[in-house]
């Protein structure tokens, strides 16, 4: 709790109560105002709704597109999957509920089409960190909640897939535990001491979390004083902190508690089907240390300890995927250039190869310090690709729309790096 306590007090945090919120130059911090420029104008041309960006708790960048204003309701998607597990952490250190409880102990039994055994085995941990075995019946809603929609595929904690209905029904493990609703609890532990100001609302199957941009840099804010605001304990469990922003199971080492890891060895795709474990860290230019609540058509929070940062993005789809870390990378790709001196942030052994734009309708370049030996092209199945090239230039226009891999091999070692065919 000391830790907590400490960090918190280490960053400044905005009123519960008005629109006052420190800010910082970002001139001071050696940011260029063409580089400053471009960052803008790559997010407006992504169909960003909402930027804003924290250091230290005070606002850099605070940037809104088209009509949006800071007074704008926008969705977080599955973004606010992160909030519920701080939600879920606090109904455990008020005694409500056990992680490791059964999921029937609180939905009742049949809450799947499993058989009852089968169902025994899977927990509330489960459901916060995408091993419930659970799959989706064939033709359904891959929303869907209904326990017809929900059948068995393995046991628990052999397989990770990312799967909706096992967490949206997490919402009802809550009221159940706790007798309030998911926007009552949320609104009194968490939103009452923050200044947060947003709601859950009922999308069909869902239960999504709406809410201004400044109230989606609250929660950043909150997240970055590992669950402390100004002082005062929100969460109020270290090691459950702990828990949410650490590898939360051996199958997908970039997942913790519904929140997405960096830096790690390996990471997989946001798909309930597809079971591939790809190498290397889920957003090569950003740090090592980032973690990140991301949605479909590219909502983020991004959390940087190391740099007492935290980037929200709120917006439109950017054209590439449903949970955008690619797009969030390629956001990191213009941060990094954000120095005039050049500075990159990232460390330099990830820095040493990158690929610039990315995604890509027709070229990119292989930017290094290092001397390339060997370049190499796969889709996702493994297909192996000859593409033209000169001077590290790659040309891509015979491929189709997809996520690709490159394989790179230089004097020093071995990198694979992700690509977008737009």
């Amino acid at each position: 709790m000391l830790v907590n306590f400490v960090k918190s007090q280490s960053l400044y945090f905005p009123p519960i109560v008005g629109s006052a919120w420190e800010t910082t130059n970002p001139l001071s911090l050696g940011y260029c105002q063409e580089n400053i420029d471009n960052l803008s104008q790559y997010l407006d041309q992504t169909n960003s709704k909402a930027f804003i960006m924290l250091k230290d708790g005070k606002i850099v960048f605070e940037w809104y597109y088209d009509t949006f204003t800071k007074d704008s309701l926008h969705v977080w998607n599955s973004a606010g999957k992160t909030l519920t597990a701080m939600a879920v952490g606090i109904a455990q250190r008020e005694g409500f509920l056990d992680i490791h409880d059964t999921t029937s102990h609180y939905l009742g039994t049949g809450w799947t089409s499993l058989s009852p055994q089968q169902e025994e085995k899977i927990t509330i941990l489960n459901q916060l960190t995408m091993t419930s075995g659970l799959g989706y019946a064939t033709g359904t809603d891959h929303y869907c909640t209904d326990p017809a929609c929900l059948v068995y595929v393995a046991d628990p904690n052999t397989r990770w897939s990312y799967h909706n209905g096992p967490y949206t029904l997490l919402d009802g493990v809550i009221e159940a535990a706790t007798g309030s609703n998911l926007n009552t609890y949320v609104n009194q532990k968490i939103e009452a001491t923050t200044g947060m100001n947003g709601f859950f609302f009922p999308v069909d199957y869902n239960n999504i979390y709406i809410s201004t941009p400044r109230t989606m840099a609250r929660y950043g804010l909150l997240l970055l004083g590992e669950g402390t605001w100004n002082g005062t304990p929100v969460l109020g469990d270290a090691n459950y902190f702990q828990a949410i922003t650490n590898t939360s199971q051996n199958l997908n080492p970039s997942y913790g508690y519904l929140t997405w890891l960096n830096g790690k060895s390996s990471y997989m795709l946001p798909s309930a089907d597809v079971q591939l474990s790809i190498p290397g860290s889920a957003m090569p230019n950003a740090p090592d240390d980032t973690y990140a609540a991301l949605g479909k058509n590219g909502q983020i929070i991004n959390v940087v300890p190391s740099q007492n940062m935290v980037f929200i993005r709120m917006g439109d789809s950017d054209g590439t995927s449903l949970v955008g870390n690619q797009y969030c990378d390629t956001i990191w790709q213009k941060i990094n250039l954000l120095f005039c001196s050049g500075e990159i942030t990232k460390n330099s052994k990830d820095a040493e190869i990158n690929i610039f734009p990315n995604p890509s309708k027709d070229f990119f370049t292989i930017k290094s310090n290092l001397k390339i030996n060997k370049i190499e092209i796969y889709d996702m199945t493994g297909i192996h690709y000859v593409l033209p090239s000169k001077n590290n230039l790659i040309n891509i226009e015979s491929l189709e729309k997809g996520i690709y891999f490159l394989k790179v091999n230089s004097d020093s070692e071995e990198q694979i790096k992700k690509f977008i065919k737009e």
